[in-house]
């Protein structure tokens, strides 16, 4: 770990992804729960989530080639300065249009689609392939850091300031992470550009076929149940707990601290573990643990109590998303690892935005606690997927010995994606 952080390039990139992500932590917690109090509606918060991805869907075609043929650092520099300008009409607060509100939330939905598959790529250019799974494990830290700053700012600064507040701190943090993306950095090895034809079907192949078929479906249904969890969370916060807007970020927030001791579990000893069971296992404990959270207010609604549950569920989440990259890394080849990573970036977003709409449109009619309990199913489903349910083994990802940077592109997983 430390070694890896030695290494100017990555540590470089490592604190940029810190304010990144703060950043977009801070309108991902703000911006929903905004939209609930001003309209007091879940179908509009819904609505705003998926116009919020549909621009990954629709993109991912054109962010996978980028990703594979443009100089990595430039792209997110360019995406940086981009988001901070399409984020400048929220300025405006409650005197800005509600569909305004959503087409911002669509440009920087459209922005990410080209910055995670760029960022996640640029790792193992910095760091050599054999160190991806530990750089992944203290990506998923920074990422845990990043979310608790972040969730914590977005809610209390909404609640304190209002929606203009909280795009002052998002524009400060992410000046901070454009400045540290100026400079080139030192790559351990250069990579080869993609054909300037580049098939972007080819990361779509990748998925269905026999070696990442389970994890796709396994991908899918977990973002179904990230869909509906990012409406239904609002609605459990605000109306079952009787909570705040500052409690909603508290509560996504600390799910960090969690992932922090994940991440570095990751980063130090989940060396010799097969990927598909750190996703596998992760999705199965995060499911169980839902469970007793969205039943729990029968017994007590006490702030505290759901602090450390939220806490504690934010470890298997973390083991999940680094086992998923983890396998994909192993199973992908070396010419098609941006498009991969970009089209299971638009198959997790296309499956967010349909559990949002099944919630926004069902929570009314059969209550938040059953489609809690229906999301918290999602999860377990999706572990015993790669664990080989169906077929009563466990499936272990094919080890592959590499040796240059061109034999794998992916790291990280996305904020967005959580």
């Amino acid at each position: 770990m430390r070694r890896l952080l030695a290494a100017p390039g990555f540590a470089r990139l490592w604190v940029s992804a810190f304010f990144g992500e703060t950043a977009e932590w801070m309108l991902q917690v703000a911006l929903p729960v905004y939209l609930f109090v001003r309209t007091g509606s879940a179908v509009t918060t819904a609505l705003s989530i998926v116009l919020g991805l549909l621009p990954a869907v629709l993109l991912s075609p054109v962010a996978g080639i980028v990703a594979d043929r443009w100089d990595r650092r430039v792209v997110l520099a360019a995406v940086c300065a981009g988001q901070a300008v399409v984020v400048l009409p929220l300025l405006a607060g409650s005197e800005l249009p509600v569909a305004a509100v959503y087409a911002v939330m669509a440009a920087q939905a459209g922005l990410a689609s080209v910055f995670e598959p760029a960022r996640s790529a640029l790792v193992p250019e910095l760091v050599g392939v054999e160190d991806v799974t530990p750089a992944n494990g203290l990506m998923s830290v920074n990422g845990s850091v990043a979310r608790l700053a972040g969730g914590w700012a977005g809610g209390a600064l909404l609640g304190w300031g209002g929606l203009d507040r909280v795009v002052i701190g998002y524009l400060a943090a992410l000046a901070v992470a454009g400045m540290l993306l100026a400079f080139p950095f030192r790559r351990v090895a250069v990579r080869e550009t993609a054909p300037e034809q580049a098939d972007w079907l080819a990361g779509i192949r990748d998925l269905a076929g026999k070696r990442l078929r389970a994890t796709s479906v396994s991908a899918l249904l977990t973002s179904l149940a990230q869909g509906m969890f990012l409406v239904l969370f609002v609605v459990f916060v605000l109306d079952i707990l009787r909570g705040s807007e500052a409690d909603a970020g508290l509560l996504r927030g600390v799910q960090a601290i969690g992932g922090l001791a994940a991440g570095f579990a990751v980063a130090t000893l989940a060396r010799r573990v097969a990927p598909v069971l750190l996703q596998g296992w992760g999705l199965v404990a995060a499911g169980l643990m839902s469970v007793a959270i969205w039943n729990l207010p029968g017994a007590t609604t006490v702030l505290g109590v759901y602090v450390g549950l939220f806490m504690a569920v934010g470890a298997p989440a973390v083991v999940a998303g680094a086992g998923l990259l983890s396998h994909v890394q192993a199973e992908t080849g070396p010419d098609r690892a941006g498009r991969v990573l970009s089209t299971v970036y638009a198959l997790m977003a296309a499956g967010t935005a349909a559990g949002s709409l099944l919630a926004g449109a069902l929570v009314a009619v059969i209550g938040p606690t059953v489609l809690l309990n229906v999301q918290a199913s999602l999860h377990v489903s999706a572990g015993l997927v790669v664990l080989g349910w169906g077929n009563g083994r466990f499936r272990r990802s094919r080890a592959r010995k590499v040796v240059t940077v061109d034999e794998c592109r992916l790291s990280s997983p996305p904020a967005t994606s959580t």
